[in-house]
Formats: structure tokens, C-alpha cells, sequence
């Protein structure tokens, strides 16, 4: 499927690995050109290396923290006026309710909300201008189920959701959608500390934690950061102009709800 975006430009946030690199190669593979945003410089440059080689498109690395005023400026700078912005930052660490404190939520509303609604604001603008234009979002699955040692990150992301439900209304006749992704567990590396600490906690091996958090997804099995892109790519092609305001799961199943 031709996805319509050949020669657009695409900003993709903390993309040198994990789900977002897994963005920028899938909005490469459909032809469009990138900055990518990394806070490491060497993996960043590697990444972006190995795009452009596989898919001649053009690549722009900024290494800079996004959710920093001066990161955001450099990149926006780096950015122009792209048709196309992922946003994606890490999310922040987990706890019990009664370990954070407002200077623990002030960080994850930075990095998990307001960093992406800078972005937005930055850029949306322009797109509406154009009459064309994308934004994904990746939030989490906690969105729709909150987990409860990810309270900071339940709270900023659903921040932001609430945030996109009403501003991508007001955009969309303008020709740009803005909508979420929300991923469940990915082979990635953030899988792999989760099941290292729980590994160690509980005096299994790695292999074993995996396997068993394997066993409680419906699928069987972790998500990839391939798929994770394709998805992803689709929401920003030609195709996806009629969906709004949307948080799509991409969780083998995990949560448990009808709607």
C-alpha cells in the first residue's frame, strides 16, 4: 500500500531505538525524510546511518533532551515546517502512591505531557496552514488501565489524552489528525529491564520472567517495534484522514475491555 507520504518531512522523538526508532523506519520505508531526536549522540547517528543506507531518504539527527525548552528549540529548529510529528519521550519511574511528591509529578507532566503539547502547539500551526498534516502520540496502555506502580505515568499521560480528545477536534478541518498510540509490552529495551528487575526481585531467570509475562497476553508473545512503526505510519499516511481524536492499543490483547 502506497501510504501517501513520499518526500514529507517527519519529526520522530526519541527514536534511536525502542518504539521510536521503529517509527522512523516505517515512515522511511514509505519514502518520508526525518529528524530524528535522540538524547545519545552515538546510538542517535548510528540509527540515522543506517536509515539513510537502507532507505535513501534524507535524515537529520538532532541529539538533544526534548523535553528540555533548549532541546525543543534546537530540534523544532532542525525541524521546519514538517508535515509530520511523533511525539514520544521515556516515561518516568515507577513507585508506590506514596513515594511521589509534586516535584516527581511536575517531571512527568514535562516529559509526558507538556513536552508533547509544545510540540504540538509548535507545529500545528503550520500544518493547518498547509492543509495537511499528522500527529501520533505514543502514551501507553495504562491509559485505558492504569498500573499501579506507573502512577506518574498514569496521570501525565492521560493528561495528554484528555488534551488530544479535545484539540484534535479543532483541528481536524484543517486536514490534520491528531491521534495516540498506546503500546503494551515490546521487545525492546525497556521489556528487557522490566523483566530483569523482576528476574532479580524474585530469583528467576530473565528467560522466565519473560515467559511469564508472555503467558498473560492473549497473543502469547511480546509486541515488536516493527509492527509498533507500521501502525504508526499508517496513522500518519494519506489513508487516515477520518480518524480523530483516537487511542489505539497495541497490546496483543492484553487489556481486558469491550470498547
Amino acid at each position: 500500500m502506497d501510504l501517501g507520504i513520499r518526500g514529507k518531512g517527519a519529526l520522530v522523538c526519541a527514536s534511536s531505538k525502542g518504539l521510536g526508532l521503529g517509527c522512523a523506519r516505517a515512515l522511511a520505508e514509505a519514502g518520508a525524510n526525518l529528524v530524528m531526536n535522540a538524547r545519545g549522540a552515538e546510538p542517535l547517528e548510528a540509527a540515522a546511518a543506517a536509515i539513510r543506507e537502507e532507505f535513501g531518504v534524507e535524515v537529520t539527527a538532532v541529539a538533544a533532551d526534548i523535553t528540555s525548552e533548549a532541546g525543543r528549540a534546537r530540534v523544532l529548529e532542525a525541524a521546519g515546517e514538517v508535515e509530520i510529528l511523533v511525539n514520544n519521550a521515556g516515561g518516568p519511574p515507577p513507585g508506590i502512591w506514596t513515594d511521589w511528591e509534586r516535584d516527581d509529578f511536575i517531571k512527568a507532566l514535562d516529559a509526558n505531557m507538556l513536552t508533547p503539547i509544545s510540540l504540538i502547539k509548535a507545529l500545528v500551526p503550520g500544518m493547518m496552514q498547509r492543509g495537511w498534516g499528522r500527529v501520533v502520540n505514543i502514551t501507553s496502555q495504562s491509559v485505558k488501565a492504569p498500573i499501579a506502580v506507573l502512577g506518574l505515568s498514569n496521570s501525565a499521560r492521560a493528561g495528554l489524552t484528555g488534551y488530544v480528545a479535545g484539540t484534535s477536534r479543532q483541528v481536524a478541518h484543517a486536514g490534520v489528525t491528531i491521534n495516540n498510540l498506546l503500546p503494551g509490552i515490546h521487545a525492546t529495551d525497556r521489556a528487557d529491564a522490566l523483566d530483569g528487575g523482576v528476574a532479580k526481585a524474585e530469583g528467576i531467570s530473565i528467560d522466565d520472567a519473560r515467559a511469564r509475562r508472555e503467558a498473560a497476553i492473549p497473543a502469547r508473545r511480546y509486541g515488536t517495534a516493527a509492527e509498533f512503526g507500521s501502525a504508526c505510519a499508517f496513522l500518519c499516511s494519506q489513508h487516515a484522514g477520518f480518524i480523530v481524536g483516537q487511542n489505539l492499543l497495541l497490546d496483543g490483547g492484553g487489556v481486558n475491555t469491550t470498547l
